[in-house]
């Protein structure tokens, strides 16, 4: 989610005192030495799942919780002098406990009448990772601190606020989702096809495998440890270091498409830039009332230039007006010769996108496009 965190090393977990002690049926506390003024942040042992590995690194990322020990159990009480309360001694706890109270860093989501959501709109029950993120008019928790500080600005500016909500929308919302069981369509009717590659799916294969010989926390630890740094890496760059940059770009060349034609329906991209997503949003929150059909730009590695159909929304295959049926199909001279344009490349056979040697062939493929 977010760039490298301070001080993750192998001191996250410490182990010159450990201990397994039989508590009850199949469960297990792993103990660790205590550091000076490094704080203590808990969550479950046993299977874990991506929002506590993300919440886990997210909270170490902030100034309270700065390089804090990660400590794993289920357990209230250890009967045992050694330990004393666990959980209820810690600085903070996550995804175990049954309690949310961000005023002691309390973040379960699991007790009976729980019902956070993100809010702005999304209605999504949080789970750990989400609370943690998540920051409300007056109890504060940690989101907008974390994109502040990876963007270097102050948590007032449009640009952090913007970011917060985007991060959320695109990647944190799906965590709680999945952690909550619910279902990303409304249908009764089995998917077309079973989706194991999402992130919450590849945490899940970093746990122990059950023919794995070595069952031991100092293992589960160490697989948590790689499910922490595989949730925190997973969309930095894009969000970040892509992310905004892009979206000024598909701003800039929105405000110019009616210099490329009176029509406003051609946008050209002066330079390459992930633009999809930056589209749909940027057509609403500008009020544009004709929507974009044809996205120009060129092609890095061959120099020639694309003319893409603009889909009908962010998840759909379908066009708005794919190129005209008459060029699908063809290549080259044939299709150059049918569409009466010079230096034509080629056009997808569902219309979806098309190419041209040169600006002006792409321009007026676009052009000619519009009236077919």
């Amino acid at each position: 989610m977010l760039s490298g965190a301070r001080g993750f090393t192998h001191k996250l977990f410490f182990f010159p005192r450990y201990l397994t002690l039989p508590l009850m049926s199949h469960s297990r506390v792993s103990a660790f030495s205590t550091a000076p003024n490094l704080k203590c942040v808990g969550t479950h042992n046993g299977s874990f799942h991506c929002d506590e590995a993300l919440g886990c690194f997210m909270i170490r990322l902030t100034d309270k919780f700065r390089d804090a020990q990660i400590v794993r159990t289920r357990d209230q009480q250890l009967g045992f002098s050694l330990f004393g309360e666990v959980l209820e001694s810690l600085d903070a706890v996550l995804d175990v406990g049954g309690v949310y109270d961000p005023s002691r860093d309390r973040y379960d989501h699991h007790q009976k009448g729980f019902g956070e959501v993100f809010g702005h709109g999304f209605t999504t029950k949080l789970s750990s990772a989400g609370l943690v993120y998540k920051t409300g008019l007056t109890l504060k928790h940690f989101g907008m601190e974390i994109i502040a500080k990876e963007l270097r600005l102050d948590q007032g500016h449009p640009d952090v606020h913007r970011l917060y909500l985007v991060v959320y929308k695109s990647f944190m919302e799906a965590v709680d989702a999945i952690d909550n069981g619910i279902n990303q369509y409304d249908t009764d009717q089995p998917p077309r096809y079973v989706n194991n590659t999402h992130l919450s799916s590849r945490v899940g294969k970093l746990n122990l495998d059950w023919v794995d010989p070595d069952q031991s926390s100092e293992k589960e630890n160490e697989a948590f440890e790689r499910a922490m740094n595989l949730t925190g890496k997973m969309n930095v760059r894009f969000h970040l270091k892509s992310w905004l940059p892009a979206r000024s770009i598909v701003v800039e060349c929105l405000e110019a498409r009616k210099d490329i034609d009176p029509s406003g329906d051609i946008m050209v991209l002066n330079r390459f830039c992930p633009w999809k997503l930056h589209l749909f949003e940027l057509e609403e929150e500008m009020k544009i009332d004709t929507p974009i059909k044809y996205v120009l730009y060129q092609d890095d590695r061959s120099k020639h230039w694309r003319v893409q159909a603009v889909a009908v929304s962010p998840d759909k295959f379908e066009s708005r007006k794919p190129l005209p049926s008459q060029w699908r199909g063809l290549r080259d001279d044939e299709l150059s010769t049918v569409a009466g344009i010079p230096g034509c490349v080629f056009v997808h056979m569902s219309g979806f996108i098309g190419g041209n040697q040169s600006y002006e062939g792409a321009l007026a493929m676009a052009k000619d496009a519009l009236k077919l």
